[in-house]
């Protein structure tokens, strides 16, 4: 018997015209279809593709055991997040011995800071594994500022906000342009941050980039939280003709 093949779909930054062609073709033929979501939420990367699924679609909804419940430096973080990939690795790998294709959806590019990463490193050296590249968040983010991230020679450093302050800081201070991802309840100490690299009147604050609730503001002009799909920019300001 044939195996079939998982498939990690980027859906994009969040609108459905910012889907490929063939992310829409795998999407829309899927038999089996999994996604990550929190537990009780319906999970960004389902809701957009509401509308196109088949109708006898199985869903597999894979439902984080963690979020932020318990601190990422903790043991126990790292080994609940361990078991949970390694029963979803097995459920997929089931559908795929049997024979079926599957189609997971990861919310912007698999390969960009997506949880997808952690199945495919288990699941490749078993099944076939395909990647549907998708337009990353950050690009949907730059875009919405409507000025160019990078100029000329501009070096551009992709952070995270889980990292430490004093890190934080020194990466702010270092670059010519900046994108800080995985915002969420770390706002405070990213503000402080940006204003200890004395940068904050260089800084934007994108939530919810290329989807309908999209909001851009300067940092300066920002609350006090922001959501999980909230992307800093610092844009560059180099050399150009």
């Amino acid at each position: 018997m044939t195996r079939g093949t998982i498939h990690g779909v980027g859906l994009g930054p969040g609108a459905p015209d910012l889907m490929s062609v063939r992310a829409d073709r795998l999407v829309r033929g899927a038999r089996h279809l999994a996604y990550f979501r929190k537990r009780g939420r319906p999970g960004q990367a389902r809701r957009m593709v509401e509308g196109m699924l088949r109708a006898d679609v199985v869903e597999f909804a894979m439902d984080y055991p963690v979020t932020t419940e318990i601190a990422v430096a903790d043991p126990a973080y790292n080994a609940r997040l361990s078991a949970f990939y390694a029963d979803c690795t097995r459920h997929l790998r089931a559908l795929a011995d049997a024979g079926e294709d599957v189609v997971v959806l990861c919310e912007g590019d698999p390969f960009f800071y997506g949880s997808f990463m952690h199945l495919h490193a288990r699941l490749a050296p078993h099944v076939s594994v395909r990647i549907v590249p998708g337009i990353t968040g950050m690009s949907g983010a730059w875009t919405a500022t409507d000025v160019p991230i990078t100029w000329g020679d501009d070096i551009l450093t992709v952070a995270t906000a889980t990292l430490p302050e004093a890190d934080l800081a020194r990466r702010i201070r270092e670059t010519d342009a900046l994108v800080v991802m995985k915002i969420g309840r770390h706002l405070p100490k990213l503000r402080r941050a940006v204003a200890a690299a004395g940068r904050t009147d260089a800084a934007w604050l994108v939530e919810y980039a290329a989807m309908p609730e999209q909001r851009v503001v300067r940092l300066a002009d920002a609350g006090d939280s922001a959501p999980y799909f909230a992307i800093l920019l610092i844009h560059g300001r180099g050399r150009r003709p």
